[in-house]
């Protein structure tokens, strides 16, 4: 099995090289970055399967580091931020990060974050590689979801989600009109038992901004106020 390589882009010395000894420990190759400039560099000459970047540093923070990459990589990115930095953290997820830890964490912690994200975005990379001879469109007006492809469209025109935004979307369109609890998306998307839901209304916001005409007033994606999230049927 190919070994996963990731990204650790952080200011403090000790921290970065920490983490690289447990990754290590665990079967991953590890870079080391000090800043996202530094991280950038390396995320272009070298193979990199998951980025674990630090919000605050000198020269380029976090968040400009990883709206660059996005740019051009879909791979999973994880923030750190001092628990200060609440605002930080909403932001990073706005732009495109895909989880975050806050610090100080646990190693165990960070090692559960890193196997999660890159076992969902392997299984998103596999769908993408396949060419299934069934159809598996979901439309509702507008919306078109299909599986096969891992594209989404409104009205025709494409609309770019990142992974955990598009396993979102379908758990809800395959079940249009059935509301979802914010803790229940966490775990049919994560996987895992929900500590915090804190991410999904992240991400729900990120898929509005996407999928709707006016995010203010949703035609597709609506919220029942203290139930959860629902895709509304067709009229």
């Amino acid at each position: 099995m190919e070994m996963n390589h990731v990204l650790v882009v952080e200011d403090d010395k000790e921290i970065r090289e920490g983490v690289e000894i447990y990754l290590r420990s665990q079967g991953y190759e590890v870079f080391q970055a000090a800043d996202g400039v530094e991280g950038l560099e390396i995320i272009n000459k070298e193979e990199i399967h998951l980025a674990i970047v630090d919000i605050m540093m000198p020269r380029m923070d976090g968040i400009a580091m990883t709206i660059k990459l996005r740019e051009k990589y879909d791979f999973p990115v994880i923030m750190l931020s001092a628990k200060s930095e609440e605002v930080d953290k909403i932001m990073g997820l706005n732009i495109g990060a895909d989880d975050y830890v806050t610090k100080p964490f646990t190693p165990m912690e960070l090692l559960a974050r890193v196997n999660s994200q890159l076992r969902r975005y392997r299984k998103f990379a596999e769908r993408l590689e396949q060419k299934e001879v069934k159809s598996n469109i979901h439309v509702i007006g507008g919306l078109e979801l299909n599986e096969d492809t891992v594209e989404v469209t409104v009205d025709g025109e494409p609309v770019k989600l990142t992974p955990t935004e598009y396993k979102i979307l379908l758990l809800l369109i395959k079940s249009p009109g059935r509301v979802f609890s914010a803790e229940e998306i966490y775990e049919r998307v994560w996987n895992e038992y929900a500590i915090s839901t804190d991410t999904i209304m992240v991400h729900i916001r990120n898929i509005r901004e996407k999928i709707e005409i006016n995010p203010k007033e949703p035609k597709y994606l609506k919220v029942v106020w203290g139930v959860g999230y629902k895709i509304e049927k067709q009229a």
